[in-house]
């Protein structure tokens, strides 16, 4: 029997146990809520104490033992509460028999209820001087040793909530991102932005260049596509209705590759502004984007991704055919797929060979855009890689569009709408033949938005961002930031042999070692 087996067989003993005396090991309530203070206000509120003082004020708390000892006539644990870690400490002469009995029988794990004046130990430390204690949720499997447990990644994540009982920073990082969500919708919605929700279950995948996701729609008997913007051709259409400031935040999907920067399912926000125009847009993304940086990070300067980023400067203007020009020496106007595809191949860059040139062309920005730290805006986009941005008047070749360049990125993207029907419908109709011609990532004809277009749009900016920001405001890969990723079960036939290739591995090194 391994230690864990021995661990969880006393553990289920000690429910036996505590059932005997009539005491529920997986309470209803904590029968103090009402009362309840966390652990961060005790901590701050009684600072003031003597050492070995005492205060006649009576407090409430509940929250995870993390930690405890007993030495007979005096035992303390660590309680973890969402706000941190209080002592709690039971003396023989303060603390009734009756809870010294209970507390035996406590192990660490489980969720308790504490009752008990704060005092400040001989030592200077905040503690709460136990009166009641109530066991609200025995732990029957142990949480893993404090120095050695968790330490591979894809535990972490499949195991999300024990890395943020084990670690703070984990803890934290999800509160941030709380703040990142709720930072975007009070900015949009004090500036009169209605907040909306279109399908998530679309017959046409439309408002994005992505591979989505398809599935089959029992009652109807239809196939239909998760969607892969938040609701970019339906809010349109609420501006066709009259609406003229509208947001959603929601989850998007894309059936495509992951790495450190992309997820197949993500939370993304999108708002469409009526009577205003891309100039409008970089102005109140530039504002927004600086509210949230402090919200999450309290500082406009992060660094992130090898990049030093201060959102605090100027922030530049990127010509995209002049930029591709200065770094490559291939004006993207006059190269031909074959100029181009001769740089990437030099350059080893990966590439498709069957899409078209205007495709390599977008390969060939990505890799000048990571030399960028920003913060900066890239315009001047060909109209081939936007089908549904306005023409630049001036330059009809180009498209009235935005995207946010940091660290090397592009983290949100913006323009100003096409509201011409007929070259919408055009545009659509070239995006067919290239998907006909295997670009899974051209968009649909969609000619119920064409309708929609011909009773009349005001002109309009439209703009969104991803969760992928918020990855990049904490330095971490963006699967990280996800709270509950997507992964392979563990019980699969392709997990445990890759758990056995790695066991293997490791027996072998410490044979190794041994010889």
């Amino acid at each position: 029997m391994g230690r864990e087996d021995e661990i969880v067989k006393e553990r289920i003993k000690k429910i036996e146990e505590l059932r005997s005396k009539d005491i529920d090991p997986f309470s209803h309530k904590f029968k103090y809520e009402s009362d309840r203070i966390f652990s961060e206000d005790i901590l701050k509120n009684f600072n003031n104490l003597e050492n070995e003082e005492i205060s006649k004020e009576s407090v409430a708390i509940a929250g995870r033992v993390m930690f405890l000892r007993s030495f007979g006539k005096l035992a303390f644990a660590k309680v973890q509460d969402i706000k941190g870690q209080i002592q709690v400490v039971l003396q023989s002469e303060k603390t009734s028999q009756e809870v010294f009995d209970l507390f035996s029988l406590i192990d660490s794990g489980d969720i308790i209820g504490i009752k008990g004046n704060p005092m400040k130990t001989r030592t200077g430390e905040i503690s709460i001087l136990v009166k009641e204690l109530d066991l609200l949720t025995k732990s029957i499997l142990p949480l893993p040793d404090k120095v050695h447990g968790l330490k591979d990644e894809e535990e972490k994540l499949r195991k999300r909530y024990l890395d943020i009982i084990m670690n703070s920073e984990t803890k934290e990082l999800f509160i941030k991102k709380q703040r990142y969500y709720s930072t975007i919708r009070n900015f949009l919605i004090e500036r009169e932005f209605l907040e909306v929700e279109t399908p998530i279950l679309e017959t046409s995948a439309g408002g994005a260049a992505a591979n989505p996701f398809a599935t089959h729609h029992r009652a109807l008997d239809l196939d239909v596509f998760l969607r892969i913007s938040v609701g970019e051709l339906w809010q349109k259409k609420l501006l066709v209705a009259g609406y003229e400031k509208t947001f959603e935040m929601g989850r998007i999907f894309r059936n495509e590759g992951m790495d450190a920067d992309h997820l197949q399912d993500y939370t993304s926000m999108e708002f469409y502004w009526g009577y205003a125009d891309y100039n409008d847009g970089m102005k109140l993304v530039e504002e927004m984007y600086k509210k949230i940086a402090l919200a999450v990070n309290n500082s406009l300067i992060f660094e992130t991704r090898g990049h030093k980023v201060d959102l605090g400067k100027k922030w530049e203007l990127y010509d995209y055919e002049t930029l591709i020009e200065e770094k490559t020496k291939l004006n993207i106007y006059k190269a031909t797929k074959k100029d181009i595809v001769k740089f990437l191949e030099k350059e080893k860059i990966e590439f498709d060979p069957n899409v078209d040139k205007w495709r390599l062309v977008d390969i060939l920005w990505k890799y000048c855009r990571k030399q960028l730290s920003g913060p900066g805006f890239l315009v001047g986009q060909p109209v081939e890689l936007t089908p549904l941005a306005k023409r630049k008047k001036e330059d009809p070749r180009k498209v009235e569009q935005f995207q946010v360049i940091l660290a090397g990125s592009e983290l949100g993207n913006g323009y100003s709408e096409l509201n011409d029907p007929l070259d919408q419908e055009e545009r659509f109709k070239e995006q067919m033949k290239q998907k006909e011609a295997g670009d899974e990532e051209s968009m649909d004809h969609d000619e119920e938005f064409v309708e929609a277009l011909k009773y009349g749009m005001p002109p309009a900016c439209g703009f969104g961002v991803s969760e992928r920001f918020f990855s990049f405001l904490v330095n971490k890969p963006i699967r990280e930031t996800s709270i509950f990723p997507l992964m392979k079960p563990s019980n699969s036939p392709q997990k445990k042999e890759e758990k056995k290739e790695k066991k293997d591995g490791s027996s072998k090194q410490n044979r190794n070692k041994r010889s």
